[in-house]
């Protein structure tokens, strides 16, 4: 408890009420930096939940399908085995089906061709992914930017007011330099985790591809009984 010195003697001061700040206030003291660090945060967020989402969509077991294809190639109907890969939208059975589609060739053509399209269908997984790292690059830049700006705006206050200076005026200025620094630290983390997640999820699913490709020319090596 804080006291006041009076000639009546000492009085007791009330308690300073604590400062409570909302997201709102933060974005106001951040400037126009701060915008600019929402922005990237909400298309790194668009990126992070639609590659998310899309993944999780392909990403299931094949063997399932590869059960049922070898059973048709197996009984020798090469059609209800295309009809699967038709019917099943899923990378492994773009992949499958392309292969398929070159029977009769040398196996390493069809091995080429089942490649070619695992090719297109990571790159299509990886679509937009790499804006994630380059949102973790520039995140911290854009707060360290305001930083700046925000310490030239305090210096400025201190040249105007020709050293009478107090807290209170040079408090918006360091305010905003210091919400800009942990803005954009904070949007860095959050681009680099999402970064890291999906393509740890994308590699993850590149082994599924290459084991499915692999059982498919597998299965077409085996003797014909």
């Amino acid at each position: 408890m804080l006291w006041l010195q009076t000639p009546a003697g000492e009085v007791a001061l009330p308690p300073p009420k604590p400062v409570e700040l909302t997201l709102l206030d933060f974005i106001r003291m951040g400037g126009w930096p701060m915008v600019l660090l929402i922005l990237l945060a909400a298309i790194g967020l668009y990126i992070f939940f639609e590659r998310y989402l899309l993944i999780a969509k392909y990403d299931r077991d094949p063997s399932a399908f590869m059960e049922q294809v070898k059973s048709a190639l197996r009984q020798g109907d090469v059609r209800r085995a295309e009809a699967l890969c038709t019917a099943t939208p899923t990378p492994f059975a773009r992949m499958v089906g392309k292969g398929l589609n070159r029977l009769g060739s040398p196996l390493p053509d069809i091995a080429a061709a089942i490649q070619n399209q695992g090719n297109l269908e990571i790159l299509q997984l990886e679509k937009n992914v790499s804006y994630l790292a380059t949102i973790s690059a520039l995140a911290p830049m854009l707060g360290l930017l305001g930083t700046v700006t925000g310490m030239i705006q305090a210096f400025m206050k201190i040249s105007h007011l020709q050293g009478n200076a107090n807290p209170a005026a040079l408090a918006s200025g360091i305010y905003e330099a210091m919400v800009n620094t942990a803005a954009g630290l904070f949007v860095a983390i959050l681009a680099n985790f999402a970064y890291n997640f999906l393509v740890n999820r994308i590699q993850s699913f590149i082994l599924k591809m290459e084991t499915t490709s692999m059982a498919f020319l597998d299965l077409l090596q085996e003797p014909v009984r």
